[in-house]
Parts: C-alpha cells; structure tokens; sequence
C-alpha cells in the first residue's frame, strides 16, 4: 500500500526537529452537496531544522517517530514571509 502524501503550511516550528503541518482539503457533504474546507493538524519530523513558520512543505507517511508523530517531512517547497 503506498504511503499518503500531503502538501501543507507549516503553523507552528518551536519544538526541537518537529514542526504542525496544517493540511486543508475540499469535500462535498453527501447529503446537502455543500463545499466544506476541512484542516488537519499533522506534527512532522524535521531532522535538520530548516522549516519556518509559513513555509510550504510537502509531508510523507511513515512510521510512529513518537507518540504523536507519524509524519516526515519530504521537501520545503515554497518559503514563507
């Protein structure tokens, strides 16, 4: 099974080689048909310390790195301001 991907804005980066990746999505209600914006909150392994607050980053599976931790950072892609 292939592992998710997701593409993310980094919203938090104070904790020492981890960083909250924020990831938004589109759905439609099964009922009423509506749009709905739904937001994860991930926490993602940084080994290096390199994303900042604002940062663009593309986020990959894997295996539980801590308790609440189960994400890697694969690639910063855009810098934020």
């Amino acid at each position: 099974m292939p592992k998710k991907v997701y593409t993310g804005t980094v919203t938090k980066d104070l904790m020492d080689k981890t960083v909250t990746v924020a990831v938004s999505e589109l759905t439609q209600h099964p009922l009423y048909k509506k749009t709905i914006k739904r937001t994860k909150k991930l926490k993602a392994h940084d080994e290096k310390n390199v994303c900042k607050k604002g940062d663009q980053v593309t986020v990959m599976e894997s295996r539980p790195i801590s308790k609440s931790k189960s994400w890697v950072v694969i690639k910063r892609t855009e810098q934020g301001a």
